[in-house]
């Protein structure tokens, strides 16, 4: 039996440690619920105005992947982090490049790979295990009004858990 061919995620001859935004999402192994809870209500559900909308409930691991997340900025100066969100078995990330000059001479830059395996390998050591699929998926961000969209996206992942190409009923 022959194994399917394998696209190759990235970009070939792009450079991903280049100025610019990166739409990232890193899923769990399986697309397990490892990283949190969100109770969707369906047609019929009778919800309480104060749970109108759903909230991400982390657990543990989610809490540490969070954890981690909001500490690439400081570990990757050049890197920014204006916004993600971490569903139950996968986490969406726009990470933005820019040049850093350190007192006149340019630091060395990371790369997109680079800061997603940092990431991936602070929790992996924590945790004492790995939870996340080998890869990521990544879009080069291209325009302010794609940014805004991606941005949006974000914002409404919780509330469309039910819509959303990573949901599973599956816990």
């Amino acid at each position: 039996m022959e194994r399917p061919v394998r696209k190759h995620p990235r970009l070939k001859s792009y450079d991903y440690g280049q100025n610019g935004c990166y739409f990232v999402t890193i899923c769990t192994q399986g697309r397990k619920h490892l990283l949190g809870r969100i109770d969707v209500c369906r047609a019929g559900c009778p919800q309480p105005a104060a749970q109108a909308l759903p909230q991400m409930r982390l657990t543990h691991i989610g809490a540490l992947v969070t954890h981690y997340i909001e500490r690439i900025p400081q570990a990757y100066p050049g890197v920014d982090l204006a916004h993600y969100v971490v569903m139950p078995n996968h986490i969406h990330l726009p990470l933005t490049f820019q040049e850093v000059e350190d007192g006149g001479v340019r630091a060395p830059r990371p790369t997109l790979p680079t800061v997603v395996r940092s990431l991936k390998t602070m929790v992996t050591r924590q945790l004492g295990y790995s939870i996340f699929q080998a890869s990521f998926y990544d879009h080069v961000v291209r325009s302010e009004p794609e940014f805004a969209e991606i941005w949006k996206y974000i914002e409404e992942n919780p509330i469309k858990w039910a819509e959303d190409r990573y949901y599973t009923d599956a816990l």
